[in-house]
């Protein structure tokens, strides 16, 4: 039986995608140019697992030997790239030569109906893991119609940690529809949600290959852009649009400008991986994180090197969130069961809730209630609480 996790999960905000979006048409030379470059990705990837594994594989390699694998590329019937290359895609089964039965004028309507997503549709973009691939989907939800379908889906590169919905387009002068996503490796893809069938992503900020081991490091190397281990959380500034904020098991939070795809400051106050953090939501130079060395840290971003204030809790921070009602107050929650409200202005939290016997993973205020809170836990549970008093 294969095994499906949903890792990560964000909305679109209704309205902002396309009615019909675009469908990659993708030529011969470029299928051809993404084969090699994911060929090229794994090698490396093998190389720095047997760098890490050392002459532990040898053994297993004899167990293969009469396959003959060495031998695999000179296969007469021909290669993977010239087979894929040579798969034609039509705009329509009308088009296709090979399909003699046509498709139903009715049937066409409703697929074409489908497709079309309406002002009425709320979209979902959902991370999702399988045995042997990454999945990004999209899904509309429609409350009027009371339907839920999955739109179209694309593959990823990693395993999937975070995403970020961003109107942000560096390459266009109006704002667009797209989603960061942060994976077990450094890199940070940044995929087009009005382009179905995308084989890569807009862009990548960083590079998606860790940090080098001590045997395979060399002094000459080039210096590392960005993060040096999986990005565990992301948050865009809505204020100033061109700033990303992500949390990396590297101990670091990098700020990133994305309309020239680099780091532009890195904050280094975290002892421990940094799982959690948002940008304010009224004032663009807050910046809070929470992590795994039990301490939540707000950022002035305008000096962020020097004016920082943290503070201590409990347990490893899971989530950290804003109160929009309240903007001197966040709430914090860990793993070993609490959420904290805490005033910026004082050292201490205002109250702890003992909320769940487990881990808190999960923290949402509602946009429209003041007070009322929504925890997940992994106990299994989830819990709807009123904080306003």
């Amino acid at each position: 039986m294969s095994s499906s996790i949903v890792t990560c999960l964000a909305w679109v905000p209704r309205g902002v995608a396309k009615a019909v979006p675009d469908k990659v048409q993708v030529d011969k030379e470029e299928l051809q140019r993404l084969i090699k470059e994911t060929s090229n990705n794994l090698k490396e990837l093998e190389e720095d697992v047997e760098m890490e594994g050392g002459a532990a594989g040898e053994e297993d390699g004899d167990d293969l030997a009469e396959f003959d694998l060495d031998k695999y590329d000179d296969d007469p019937t021909g290669s993977l790239v010239g087979n894929l290359a040579s798969l034609t895609v039509y705009a329509s089964n009308e088009d296709d030569p090979y399909i003699t039965v046509k498709d139903d004028e009715e049937v066409e309507e409703e697929e074409r109906e489908a497709f079309t997503i309406r002002p009425t549709d709320n979209l979902v973009i959902v991370g999702r893991a399988e045995e042997d691939c990454s999945i990004l989907e999209v899904y509309i939800y429609n409350e009027e119609e009371k339907v839920q379908y999955c739109h179209h889906d694309l593959i990823l590169p990693a395993f999937p940690l975070a995403l970020e919905w961003i109107n942000f387009d560096p390459g266009e002068d109006k704002p667009g529809n797209l989603v960061v996503v942060g994976s077990v490796t450094p890199g940070i893809d940044i995929w087009d949600l009005d382009v179905v069938d995308s084989l890569e992503p807009v862009v990548t900020l960083g590079s998606h290959k860790k940090k080098p081991s001590k045997k395979k490091k060399k002094a000459s190397a080039a210096p590392r852009v960005g993060h040096t281990d999986a990005v565990l959380d992301l948050s865009w500034n809505r204020l100033v649009r061109n700033i990303l904020a992500s949390a990396s098991a590297d101990r670091t939070v990098a700020l990133w400008d994305l309309s020239q795809g680099k780091p532009v400051t890195t904050l280094s106050q975290h002892k421990d991986k940094v799982q959690t953090l948002e940008w304010h939501p009224f004032e663009a130079q807050s910046l809070l994180s929470g992590g795994f060395d039990k301490h939540a840290v707000l950022y002035d971003c305008r000096s962020p090197g020097d004016t920082h204030k943290s503070w201590a809790l409990s347990g490893e921070v899971e989530r950290v969130t804003w109160n929009h009602f309240s903007p001197f107050h966040f709430l914090a929650s860990t793993e070993d069961g609490f959420v904290y409200n805490i005033d910026i202005r004082t050292d201490k939290p205002v109250f702890t809730l003992s909320a769940h016997p487990q881990a808190v993973t999960g923290l949402s205020l509602s946009s429209a209630v003041p007070g009322c809170l929504v925890t997940t836990s992994s106990d299994k549970t989830t819990k709807v609480w009123d904080i306003q008093d």
